[in-house]
């Protein structure tokens, strides 16, 4: 419970930091949304009052404090432009950006790990340097180029998948998947090749150790020492990085959602920004920097499940 406490003081001051630095970062943009909301015709007047009745013209700190008190009494506040409120918006498509960076993360996981136990088993071999040809390959191709590849083969040539579009889980599970693929291969084949590189340095590693001599002398096959007892140790870094990827794939899922045209996070985000929304950008991110510092503190829970000297250490402290 200490050790909880204490991560959850630092999940408060990163979300304070995140939340505050957004919030000024937000101020400064082009434009005023007193216009927006107003229309170009307006006069100074009308202008005017839509700041006073925003609050506009107050201190941005003030105005920090005054929306982080309503965010705490479970108030997200309301759009500029359309008074939608901002929580329904965000429970609205924040399952959709879920399940596609969680498609994304599989996709990435199932091929980094069979990759990087090939390429650890005989360093240097041709499966090796295969695999080293192909994650080069893949991580110097961007994600909006390796979709435009997708869509362009799978798409407009063969016509195996959509190219836009989303349907509900409620349609049925191939039909929810279908749109979802492209999309989520875009993400994934760009973080796989991170994953499977340090997977494959830290089982080199492991694969030296005395008790994989003694698995070998004692005829266990290649196969169950690869995955019994080479995996789990090995996987520490690569777990670490699981949890720094969910800031990779929020970013990416910005851009990916605009091109597949994916009612997200990120196609709200980018709609908020284009049209000067505060209240709305600021609701966005903060539900990214909350994913965030929750995948991490997962990450640490990993951590004392993988290695039973994590809890020791933490009960010691």
């Amino acid at each position: 419970m200490r050790y909880l406490f204490r991560r959850f003081q630092r999940l408060v001051v990163v979300m304070v930091s995140v939340t505050f630095l957004t919030f000024l970062l937000v101020n400064v943009l082009p434009g005023d949304v007193a216009y927006e909301m107003a229309g170009m015709d307006s006069s100074e007047e009308e202008v005017q009052a839509i700041r006073d009745e925003l609050g506009l013209d107050r201190n941005v700190v003030l105005r920090y404090l005054d929306w982080a008190g309503g965010i705490l009494t479970g108030d997200w506040g309301a759009s500029f432009i359309n008074k939608e409120e901002v929580w329904h918006a965000l429970a609205q498509r924040f399952p959709v950006s879920l399940e596609l960076m969680l498609l994304a993360q599989l996709i990435a996981l199932s091929l980094a790990v069979p990759m990087g136990l090939i390429s650890a088993y005989r360093p240097g071999g041709r499966a090796d340097r295969v695999i080293g040809t192909l994650a080069f390959a893949s991580v110097s191709m961007p994600s909006f180029m390796t979709a435009i590849l997708l869509i362009f083969f799978f798409s407009l040539h063969l016509g195996w998948l959509p190219a836009t579009g989303y349907e509900p889980l409620s349609a049925g599970l191939w039909e929810n998947l279908r749109p979802m693929i492209l999309p989520a291969l875009a993400l994934g084949l760009v973080e796989w090749t991170v994953l499977m590189r340090t997977l494959r340095a830290e089982m080199i590693g492991v694969l030296q150790e005395n008790y994989i001599a003694l698995a070998r002398a004692k005829g266990m096959s290649d196969a169950r020492i690869l995955l019994v007892h080479a995996l789990r140790p090995s996987s520490f870094s690569m777990i670490t990085l699981l949890g720094l990827q969910v800031g990779r794939l929020m970013g990416g899922s910005i851009i990916i959602e605009q091109i597949f045209g994916i009612p997200g996070i990120g196609r709200l985000l980018v709609h908020a920004v284009n049209t000067r929304d505060f209240i709305m950008i600021q609701g966005c991110v903060t539900l990214f920097a909350i994913a965030f510092v929750t995948a991490n503190f997962l990450v640490d829970i990993a951590y004392a499940w993988l290695d039973p000297r994590v809890r020791l250490e933490r009960a010691r402290g």
